[in-house]
């Protein structure tokens, strides 16, 4: 039973579940903050899409500056600074009059918070799990990012109607709880076996772990070619909205539906696709991911209407949640205990950039060539990385259980740090 695993994960991971539950729900600012600097600061259309690009350069940093902060300072002091830099940059958007140029540096410190936290909370997680509980933690904290990303916009849509102070306030002040949370329930040194004790009181003598000669090459390679299966889920998040309302012709108001039914597959899904991950192997979860992708995007770009729209979100979402929950699985269970933290910001890495670039080159695509050859690049990108993945050498989980944590080390409960 699901809530049985849940319980026997530690109570540090189950706060930061909640933590990053609240964190995604009041991150009100992000969806809605070009509307506010357009109608609220008086910024031309042009000045705000140049203000937010570089502005977002702070998702790039922050996940590279996520991993070596995790190791040098501990999980739980990364996850407060980004906390803190988020809500300092909002707070100085939302209360400073100051030229265009300054929001940008507001912005890009708003966003370094945000691109920290990521990276962060996925190596903590893997501090206080053993190889067999990975894939379902990884997979509720996917279902709970999820479900908080499908509230934040509905509520900072509903402030930003009364009060877009209101909207920047509602999104502080839900930062600053999950910071309350993370300091008084996370324990100050997260890192694996760093200070556990067994059930006798002694602590638990570290584990050597051996390599083979493949190294950590491996991982950076299977990170890298997940860039192919990310393009496609942000070119979703932007050409998704556009084609229901530009090409369809649909109300604004079903975008929402779409992200709705979105929500649901991933929370109706998720722990059912977690429960039959450890019955295969890596590369045949990733190449099923890709069939996945490839299969959503085949009827998108050759049978755009909005019943296969509808259809195609199903499908593509399967693949979805499958590489949310691999990907950083492979990281915790493959590499050495002293180098997560800086693996997990390389795939935040791989995220924050793909988020950069997809919007900018699928729009020149859209504007030069129409939507179906946007669909059809998304399609290609996927087949891409499917290829890779076939080709790919990736190691199988017992390669990676070999040297890890014992049950009793990870069932060992945290207790409140102030």
């Amino acid at each position: 039973m699901w809530l049985t695993r849940f319980r026997e994960l530690s109570l540090a991971l189950r706060v930061l579940f909640l933590a990053s539950f609240v964190n995604r729900a009041g991150m009100f600012v992000f969806p809605l903050l070009a509307v506010y600097l357009v109608r609220a600061k008086g910024l031309s259309l042009a000045e705000v899409g140049l203000l937010i690009s570089l502005g977002s350069t702070g998702l790039l940093v922050g996940s590279l500056l996520s991993g070596p902060f995790c190791d040098l300072c501990g999980r739980r002091q990364a996850l407060l600074l980004a906390l803190l830099l988020n809500a300092a940059g909002y707070l100085g958007l939302a209360t400073l009059d100051v030229p265009p140029w300054a929001f940008v540096a507001l912005l890009f410190v708003a966003l370094v918070g945000m691109g920290m936290f990521g990276p962060a909370s996925n190596t903590l997680i893997a501090d206080l799990t053993t190889t067999g509980q990975r894939p379902f933690a990884y997979t509720v904290s996917y279902i709970g990012n999820n479900l908080g990303t499908g509230i934040g916009p509905l509520l900072g849509g509903v402030a930003a109607a009364y009060s877009y102070h209101v909207m920047f306030v509602g999104n502080i002040v839900a930062g600053l709880l999950c910071a309350a949370l993370i300091a008084v329930w996370i324990p100050a040194d997260s890192r694996r076996g760093a200070g556990r004790k067994g059930r006798k009181g002694s602590k638990k003598p570290r584990e050597k772990v051996r390599y083979g000669t493949l190294g950590h090459g491996h991982v950076v390679a299977l990170v890298l070619v997940s860039f192919f299966y990310i393009v496609p889920l942000n070119g979703l998040e932007y050409a998704l909205p556009l084609a229901v309302t530009t090409v369809l012709g649909e109300p604004t108001g079903l975008i929402g539906v779409i992200y709705a039914i979105n929500s649901v597959a991933v929370v109706s899904f998720g722990l059912l696709i977690e429960k039959r991950l450890p019955a295969y192997r890596t590369k045949v979860l990733l190449i099923v991911a890709g069939l996945l992708w490839a299969l959503g995007l085949s009827v998108l770009t050759f049978a755009l209407s909005l019943p296969v729209m509808l259809l195609s979100i199903l499908v593509w979402t399967l693949g979805e949640v499958i590489v949310s929950v691999v990907v950083p699985t492979y990281i915790a269970d493959h590499v050495d205990e002293r180098r997560v933290g800086s693996f997990m910001a390389l795939n935040g890495f791989v995220l924050a950039l793909s988020r950069l670039v997809v919007p900018a080159g699928l729009g020149f695509i859209w504007q030069s060539h129409g939507v179906g050859r946007v669909f059809f690049t998304l399609l290609v990108t996927s087949m891409v990385g499917l290829a890779v993945f076939a080709l790919l050498r990736i190691r199988t989980a017992g390669h990676a259980a070999s040297g890890r944590p014992t049950a009793s080390s990870a069932h060992t409960r945290a207790s409140p740090v102030s």
